[in-house]
């Protein structure tokens, strides 16, 4: 798809969306499997062909700083678009301090309802922005790693890089 630009960084090669103004639109892992309902997305927020290199710049070593353990709040602007349950649950992620994890189930009673844990695992899901709004900090209720769209491996790693889980 037109828009989507690499990066490679500490964490590996990221493929990146930026909208007009420079704000990410898309951050996901190289390899990621797009979905159908995310690219047609992403088509219909016109992301910038030409993203202004000094963004992509400050993406990039922000990333590395983060990598190399000397970042815990990202300082890049990005926009979110999705229904106003997914922007909820997006706003309770982001409220996940570094080296911190959350279950599903928490995440659910924080919003008010318990019983609405596989929905937040559909809205954590489909995070367009991953690491920026940090997904991979939500785990299954008995501590196990479960699904993430950079792979299980890269959740476990940017868990330990956070300290969210030990050796």
């Amino acid at each position: 798809m037109n828009g989507i630009h690499r990066i490679d960084s500490l964490l590996g090669l990221v493929q990146v969306a930026f909208n007009v103004e420079g704000a990410v639109i898309y951050l996901g892992f190289s390899g990621h499997e797009f979905r159908v309902a995310l690219m047609s997305k992403l088509a219909r927020l016109e992301p910038a062909m030409s993203p202004d290199p000094a963004a992509v710049t400050s993406l990039r070593d922000q990333l590395n700083a983060y990598a190399a353990g000397s970042l815990k709040v990202f300082q890049i602007p990005f926009r979110l678009h999705g229904s106003s349950f997914e922007q909820r649950v997006w706003t309770a992620l982001q409220r996940i301090p570094f080296g911190e994890t959350r279950s599903y189930g928490q995440l659910a009673s924080e919003l008010g309802d318990p019983n609405l844990s596989r929905a937040v695992g559909r809205a954590n899901g489909a995070n367009p922005v991953s690491i920026l709004v940090p997904c991979h900090r939500v785990i299954g209720a008995n501590g196990a790693l479960t699904g993430y769209a950079g792979g299980l491996a890269r959740k476990e790693r940017l868990l330990r890089l956070e300290g969210a889980i030990r050796s």
